[in-house]
């Protein structure tokens, strides 16, 4: 959904290192998050303003401005009120940063997935190949953790498990393994 106010931005011309009129953006942003409608190896579609963004968000420019963006206070408290919309649907998996501690803080089961950040290089990789993309290893990897910097010493929600998550580091597992793990906690 971050990624979504981000390409919001872009599109409409505002920097998105200017907080004030990207908050106005959130503000205003409809974002819905549902099964994927096409088979295109999605794993969900994302609608911004009953556009399908699925694959604009994972874009380059996105991602270079998408965890700044998720800083902004304002932006933050119109997103968790979008998720929390959107989680309160009811049967529903949601990931994000801050899933488990401020946007669903009452969730019945709460995971905390994470890989180190060369597994996480090497699967964006893929997925980018995948696409038809020549991504960049090292710089991919430099993104990752330049986003995981700010996100973790962000004032507003940072990164963190909740106390109460089942914390799975998923380097080496395949999907099904993961999903095997996930099960064993239900």
């Amino acid at each position: 959904m971050y990624r979504a106010v981000t390409l919001f931005a872009i599109q409409e011309g505002v920097d998105p290192m200017d907080e004030n009129p990207v908050t106005a953006l959130a503000e205003k942003a409809v974002i819905d998050v549902r099964d994927p409608s096409v088979e295109d190896s999605r794993q969900y579609d994302v609608r911004l303003n009953g556009e399908d963004v699925t694959w604009k968000i994972r874009e380059k420019a996105v991602e270079d401005f998408v965890s700044p963006v998720s800083t902004y206070a304002g932006v933050r408290k119109a997103m968790t009120e979008q998720q929390r919309r959107i989680g309160l649907r009811g049967r529903v998996v949601m990931v994000g940063r801050d899933i488990g501690t401020v946007v669903l803080p009452e969730a019945g089961v709460k995971i905390y997935l994470d890989a180190s950040v060369e597994e996480r290089a090497r699967r964006r990789v893929l997925e980018l190949q995948g696409r038809g993309q020549s991504p960049d290893y090292d710089a991919v990897l430099a993104n990752l953790q330049s986003r995981d910097s700010i996100d973790s010493g962000r004032k507003v929600a940072p990164l963190k498990a909740a106390a109460d998550a089942r914390k799975i580091v998923s380097d080496g597992m395949s999907i099904q393994q993961v999903v095997d793990r996930i099960k064993s906690y239900l």
